[in-house]
Formats: C-alpha cells, structure tokens, sequence
C-alpha cells in the first residue's frame, strides 16, 4: 500500500477546519498535518492538539507568530501609513501572508506536496493564502474544499460532523463571523450584511462604546524611530507589548471602530465593521511626525504610492517583486522618521496635539509672522507671476476665442504663448 501524501491544513479547530480535516484524509486520501497559527487572536488554544489528533491529525504544529505578525507586517504598513479605501487599516489582510509563510514552512519541514484552508470562493482570504503558497513553493498544490466539495453551509457540515462523530461546538447559525488578532478584530455576515442595519453595540470586543468611554480625555506620546513605533509615554516597548499598550488606551477611549462596505479582490462589495485600537493611534502619531520630518516631495510620492501598496496588500501580493520593491522604499522614506506624535483620546476620537523631532524640517524662524531676517517677503512676488503665467494664457486664449475665433486670433494668442509678442 503506497504511503499517503501529505497536506498541511491551516486548522483552528472550528466547524469548519474540523469538517475538512475529516473531510482530507476520508474523501481525499490524505495524510493530515494542522497548522495553528497563534497571531494573537485571544482563543484558548489548550486543547486543540488533542482535538486535532483524536480528528484524524498525524500531527499539529502549534506556531506562535504574534512577534514577526507586529514586526515584519503590521509595522510596516504604519510605515507606509496604509489604509485601504479610506477606512479600513487591513488588520485581516496583514494577517494572511505570515500564516500563509507559516503553511509553506511546515509544509517544508514535514514534506507535504499540499496545503489546506478553509476560506470559501466568495472572499478575499482564499486568494491571499494561495498567492502566497504559489510565491514561495511554486510547486506547492492547494486543496480549497469550500471551492470543492458538496456542501453549501454551516448546516451541511454540522450535519457532516455529526454523521462522523466529529467533537464540534456550532450552532446552527451565528449572527456575524470575527476574525481577531492583535491588530485589529473584524465581523461580517450574518445580520451584517444589511449595510443598513446597525451593529449591536454588545458586538464590540476591543473599544468601549464611545459614549460611555471616560469623561476625562487622556494624552498618549508614541516615539518612533525610522517609523517603527518603540515607545509609548517614553516608556521602551517590544513590538507585541508595544501593540497591546496601544489597544489598551485606544480601546479605553472607543477609539477605532469603522463600519465600511468595501471592494473584495473577486468583484463583491462586502460590508466590514473593524475595531483598530491600537492601530488607529499609531497612524496618527506617525504621520504627526512625518509632518515635520518628511520634505514636502518626498512625502507627496510616498502618498502617491500608498493606494498602490494597501492595494497590493488587501488583494495578497505581500510577496510579490513590485510589493518588495514598495516596500523596500516605504522603508527608505522613513529613515530620519525619528521623535514623538502627541495624541489626544476622548470619547471616539483621537486627535494630534503636537510632534517633535531632533532632525526637525520646521524652522519657526521661516515660519513666524513676526519680523524676520531670513526670508525675503518680496521673493513672493515673482513666485506667483510665474506661477500664474500659464493661468493667464489659458484665460487669454478662451477670451480671445470667444470674442472673434478667427485663424488670425488664433494665431496671435499661438505666437503670444510661444513668447514672439509680448
């Protein structure tokens, strides 16, 4: 009898990854191995080897990646200040590529030819983890039951445990889906997916409900050094430990909910309600500090590349060349990004109340209304008259044109632009 193959599930123990791993090694024939990726999601993971195990699992691979989550993908998305569509600060999607590279690592290790996730054909996550999986063994197979089998919903597959006395805690029906980890935790479905129905306030895990949140509004200094957050009221933090304080006092003070219907990779709107704390906090802080490190153009071309790489992120091109590319410049931008944002908290809001920085761009001796001995006032002059040259002509030109068209006209506004009639 020819040895099994084996395949790496991304397992969680939940309805639907206890459904597949049954589902693997029955129907497919293969030889099971789970991969528990801890981002910091805050569920109990005691237990789940023996679960898995007593499910059919050869093996489980338990991996703590809460460290290289926060510092190889979350910070640099604070570098690049990314926000997708507005709103959303892409706490899922930073996720995906670090549990993906988890998969393709374990798939290494033991010597599977497949890997194995339980994101459905609708939906972003099942192009992020296979994009991912391609990029870095492009040998890799990917089995996507979602995409294969012949159940429709939760139903089916509680009906499919049960048949196969697989140990499940699912109820027929949930009110909304969430996904946590330490940046960030989102719902959707369910009663949700009314973009007009409002989200029960009971809901919420991260922030307390803004109106309730304290009366007092409270000062928080984040300190950043090449952009990468490093202290919080000057107290030196790891990354993780850092991201926790954050959400703390953001979440102490409601700040960071958003309920956004945004644009899948697939084609779908999807409506998203996300809670940020932490993440939201530092986005202001850093770009406090941009505003008085960055000069003024290099800022402007970061800005012009930022929809480019929250897009490429969202859509799960983390390890694709131009995203390394990106990122790589995001990086360099930020070197010298180095002082304090000062931020004020208060019932929802957050807001800046001041930045410094040693290799500051501010001058108050150029930038004062008092009187001065730098700055010529009378150079502006000049400035605007060249500035304003080509709005004149263009006023000149539809002027003459209105008033008498004619290819004589025309012609004597051409020769007043190309500098021949003054």
């Amino acid at each position: 009898m020819s040895e099994r193959k084996k395949i790496v599930l991304a397992y969680s123990g939940g309805l639907d990854t206890s459904a597949m791993l049954h589902w693997l090694k029955e129907t497919k024939g293969y030889d099971v191995i789970c991969m528990t990726a801890d981002v910091g999601q805050g569920e109990e993971l005691s237990g789940l080897r023996e679960k898995a195990l007593s499910s059919g699992a050869s093996d489980i691979f338990i991996v703590d990646l809460r460290e290289e989550f926060v510092r190889d993908y979350v910070f640099p998305a604070i570098q690049a200040n990314a926000v997708y569509e507005g709103y959303y600060m892409l706490g899922t999607a930073l996720a995906r590529p670090v549990i993906g590279k988890a998969m393709i690592d374990v798939a290494n290790q033991v010597g599977a030819v497949a890997i194995s996730h339980g994101a459905t054909g609708k939906g972003n996550d099942q192009v992020r983890f296979e994009l991912t999986g391609y990029a870095l063994k492009p040998e890799i197979e990917v089995i996507a039951p979602w995409r294969t089998w012949p159940y429709k919903g939760r139903m089916d597959l509680i009906n499919y445990c049960h048949k196969h006395n697989i140990e499940i805690e699912a109820s027929a029906e949930k009110p909304y889906s969430m996904d946590r980890n330490l940046f960030h935790i989102s719902f959707e479905g369910g009663v949700l997916e009314d973009p007009w129905f409002e989200p029960p306030e009971d809901m919420f895990r991260l922030t307390v409900d803004p109106t309730q949140a304290p009366d007092q509004a409270q000062t928080v200094e984040i300190g950043f050094e090449d952009g990468i957050p490093v202290t919080v009221d000057g107290e030196r933090l790891g990354a993780v430990a850092l991201l926790e304080r954050c959400n703390e006092l953001g979440g102490k003070h409601g700040v960071g909910r958003v309920d956004v219907v945004e644009n899948r990779y697939v084609g779908i709107k999807s409506r998203g309600v996300y809670e940020t704390p932490g993440g939201t906090l530092l986005y202001h802080a850093h770009r406090a500090l941009e505003q008085i490190v960055l000069d003024r153009e290099v800022m402007a071309l970061r800005d012009e590349l930022v929809p480019k790489f929250t897009k490429l992120l969202y859509n799960g091109y983390w390890f694709s060349p131009e995203m390394q590319h990106l990122l790589n410049f995001m990086r360099e931008t930020q070197r010298g990004v180095t002082g304090v944002g000062r931020l004020k908290l208060y019932k929802g809001n957050c807001w800046i109340t001041g930045r410094k920085a040693k290799n500051s761009l501010y001058n108050p001796e150029y930038s004062t209304f008092e009187a001065d001995t730098v700055y010529n006032q009378a150079d502006a002059e000049g400035f605007i008259k060249l500035n304003a040259l080509r709005l004149k002509l263009n006023t000149y030109r539809d002027r003459a044109a209105l008033v008498d068209p004619s290819e004589e006209v025309l012609q004597k506004v051409a020769d007043m632009k190309a500098g021949f009639i003054e």
